[in-house]
């Protein structure tokens, strides 16, 4: 059995450090707020390179967390792309802005920044990018369009943290950067978690008042807030894991890197891309030719195959973790229906919903695990092409 993410084995090479943590929090007594969520927001704020970080309930919340402090509400509209998951415009709707959508580059998955400017309309307040599976978009072009429309960007990072575009890290191009911590992230927390960085104090003035019920003052409300603050208890598992993240990170990169290599001879699998700092794409695994400084930090490894409902059923025969991310693009959800638009709408995401399967990756997969996966889908592969040819 090979797992699309293994959870267990990060936590038992650091169980002991982890349970101390834990056991510390528990003997101090001190679980909302307390010194290991001030520290984690200090180390995150470094690790990042920005001046200010508030962590809060979950990246969801960090969202609509920013969008808040930015004075986003009913009539605004929020660029973003169709494919990723639906907490990026459930953000946009919680302050009762519109998400507009653009279509994906199809070699990145990420949002297409020679499609944005076509989006701006009087209306338009955010740009909202998302570097998603922990590839970093195109910042340059991104941040110079909001700058000509005078439009704030806001970087969905939930997937990406470490992730590096010219050698800076994502999360610090816009006004705000926003994290998750579920667990399966590359820095994942035992439950829910979430944080936001930038360097604009009144943005976090706000967000840091906003996430404890409106208040700066204890029983003082200045407007209605939420309540989505970091678990003190996560928080200290954190902070164990953050000295590791930036060997986690490289060791997805090897695996990416590996992964590439191995597939490079089966023509049915489409391997994902990485833009290079001159704006042109080259296939993971050349780095040979010049490696891309624009550092991806993979939290999934994705590709794209034929007749992926058949590729699936192999795989699961197999016993080879797999999973879709994302299979239905926003376009197409129920929950944005009102925004009239149907299939056809967005091609290149649409096809990428149609076609992407995610392969297993985490820090701790074996070379073992990786040939055994890359066997599978080879097999896979061929049923595939099996039942089209008998269709």
């Amino acid at each position: 059995m090979v797992p699309l993410c293994d959870l267990k084995r990060q936590y038992l090479d650091l169980k002991t450090e982890i349970d101390a943590a834990m056991q510390a929090v528990a003997a101090g007594t001190q679980y909302i707020l307390g010194p290991n969520v001030k520290a984690l927001e200090q180390e995150v704020a470094a690790w990042c390179g920005c001046r200010h970080a508030v962590g809060v309930g979950n990246g969801t919340d960090a969202l609509h967390l920013v969008l808040r402090a930015l004075g986003l509400g009913p009539g605004d509209e929020v660029i973003t792309t169709p494919f990723t998951f639906v907490a990026t415009t459930e953000a946009i709707g919680m302050v009762g802005a519109k998400p507009v959508f653009v279509d994906i580059d199809p070699r990145t998955y990420n949002i297409d920044p020679n499609q944005v400017e076509a989006a701006i309309t009087p209306r338009t307040k955010v740009i909202l990018p998302v570097h998603l599976y922990g590839q970093p978009c195109d910042m340059d072009a991104i941040m110079d369009i909001a700058a000509r429309h005078g439009l704030l960007v806001v970087e969905d990072c939930a997937q990406a943290l470490g992730a590096a575009y010219r050698g800076r890290q994502v999360g610090t191009f816009g006004v705000a950067g926003c994290l998750s911590f579920f667990p399966s992230k590359n820095l994942g927390c035992f439950g829910d978690g979430g944080m936001i960085v930038t360097n604009d104090a009144k943005v976090y003035e706000r967000v840091e008042m906003l996430r404890r019920h409106g208040g700066r003052v204890k029983y003082h409300h200045e407007e209605l807030g939420l309540n989505s603050r970091l678990d003190e208890l996560q928080a200290a598992i954190l902070r164990v894991k953050l000295p590791h993240l930036k060997k986690w990170n490289e060791l997805r990169r090897q695996r990416a890197y590996a992964y590439n290599r191995l597939l490079a001879d089966l023509p049915q699998v489409m391997r994902p891309n990485e833009l290079t700092d001159r704006g042109a794409t080259i296939p993971l695994g050349d780095e040979a030719k010049g490696a891309p400084r624009l550092a991806a930090v993979y939290h999934q490894y994705t590709v794209q195959v034929e007749n992926r409902d058949a590729v699936m059923q192999s795989l699961q025969a197999q016993n080879v973790g797999h999973a879709i991310y994302y299979p239905v693009p926003l376009h197409l959800q129920k929950v944005h229906a009102n925004l009239g638009l149907g299939p056809g709408s967005f091609e290149c995401a649409e096809q990428a919903a149609r076609r992407c399967l995610s392969l297993p990756m985490f820090p701790e997969l074996t070379a073992e695990q990786q040939h055994a996966t890359v066997s599978a889908l080879r097999k896979a592969c061929a049923a595939g092409v099996s039942q089209r040819r008998a269709g």
